[in-house]
């Protein structure tokens, strides 16, 4: 179970990981479950934050940031890992590097059914396109891991996902107010 020392430490040991690796260009599509890191990496000057409208313009953003000589990340849920699906044959035919930070919906406790689906296959998804695939489901591990992804990445031209526990993220809820019934 997650402890506020772990919601409020795991995403800037993520941000210091991405700036020891020297990473430039932040493609995110917004989500609470990466707002501090968002926050963060927006605050940073050497860092450039890019809104996308959706998930799969970051992976063409980032083939031209490297191609420019940057190197970048992208973030997003990973119901967004779907819409991504047909533009993740550019990395693996153009072999560029692509780092992505995926934060889970779908896991245990999730109250949005429409979630679950796409949660539950994600990992599959992405191995299937020749992704490396890592799980971060401790916080302590997070800067560790997110460090060793960039480099992984960078200095092999390797994709890879590191897919972001609904446990460290934590599970959203919608209070529900009473709905007014007609009689």
């Amino acid at each position: 179970m997650m402890t506020e020392p772990d919601a409020a430490t795991w995403p800037d040991e993520i941000f210091a990981a991405l700036k020891a690796e020297s990473i430039q260009q932040v493609a995110y599509v917004p989500d609470a479950g990466h707002a501090r890191l968002i926050e963060r990496c927006a605050a940073e000057a050497s860092m450039e934050t890019v809104s996308l409208t959706t998930e799969e313009e970051g992976v063409a953003l980032l083939a031209g940031a490297w191609l420019g000589g940057a190197r970048g990340v992208l973030l997003m849920q990973s119901s967004g890992v779907g819409n991504c699906i047909n533009m993740f044959s550019l990395v693996r035919t153009c072999r560029f590097p692509l780092l992505m930070l995926v934060t889970m919906r779908g896991e245990a406790g999730e109250f949005n059914p429409w979630q679950v689906p796409m949660g539950g296959i994600t990992p599959e998804l992405l191995r299937l396109t020749e992704m490396d695939v890592r799980i971060l489901d401790r916080a302590d591990a997070a800067g560790p891991l997110a460090g060793a992804a960039a480099r992984d990445a960078f200095s092999g031209g390797a994709a890879v996902a590191i897919l972001i526990s609904q446990s460290l993220v934590g599970i959203k809820t919608f209070d529900s107010a009473p709905r007014e019934t007609k009689p």
